[in-house]
């Protein structure tokens, strides 16, 4: 039986980077790179119509950076297996790229068949952290609470302002669904059970002054 190709994009604002990974990955005949894009509002944009099976995405972009493009692209197409790709391999770094829905983490100075790993474990539905990265990685303490991601931050703004799902769907182009979504994923970051006490939560932490700065 015929293996299927696996569509890839590749976003990073190097070219010599991207098209060096587009060289080795292309060495496969599984996998398909359909795109190269050097900022993350171009896979935005573009993420619906080109049904890419996975993202290797660079975190430091200039514009939207790599976690909010991940989430955002997550929004509009969920079956997207997002890699990062980072020369960063703090514990930081990774729990964050995570928690914004990347399924893997693979520095840039792994070997070339390490990425091609990374996408076969990725596809296969499973998490893929390289070795750098693992080892990096400390056990979350039951008292830490999760941070929220920008794009939470920018709901819990939304919701504190009293506006309703629909309202928080229509004004960032998104579907209900999601709102609820990121809303369950708010309220069990925060340990809050009730929109009152979104609403509470915002006022104390000085979200409704404008930004999410203060979370």
């Amino acid at each position: 039986m015929t293996k299927r190709t696996t569509r890839i994009v590749i976003v990073d604002d190097h070219p010599m980077v991207a098209e060096g990974i587009q060289s080795i990955l292309e060495s496969y005949d599984d996998v398909q790179v359909i795109a190269t894009m050097s900022n993350g509002q171009d896979i935005i944009d573009q993420v619906e119509n080109l049904a890419p099976d996975v993202i290797l995405l660079d975190l430091n972009m200039p514009g939207i950076g790599g976690l909010s493009t991940a989430e955002i692209v997550l929004e509009r197409r969920p079956n997207t297996r997002i890699l990062i790709l980072s020369m960063h391999d703090s514990p930081e770094y990774i729990s964050s790229a995570l928690s914004h829905g990347a399924m893997g983490y693979v520095l840039k100075d792994v070997p070339t068949e390490e990425i091609k790993r990374a996408v076969d474990v990725v596809m296969a539905g499973e998490k893929y952290l390289c070795t750098g990265a693992q080892g990096s990685l400390k056990p979350r303490d039951d008292n830490e609470r999760e941070q929220l991601t920008n794009r939470e931050q920018t709901i819990l703004l939304q919701l504190a302002q009293g506006k309703s799902n629909r309202d928080v769907a229509e004004e960032l182009d998104i579907s209900i669904r999601t709102v609820e979504t990121h809303r369950k994923n708010i309220k069990r970051k925060l340990g809050i059970s009730s929109t009152a006490g979104l609403t509470r939560y915002a006022m104390e932490h000085g979200v409704l002054q404008g930004t999410g700065r203060h979370l």
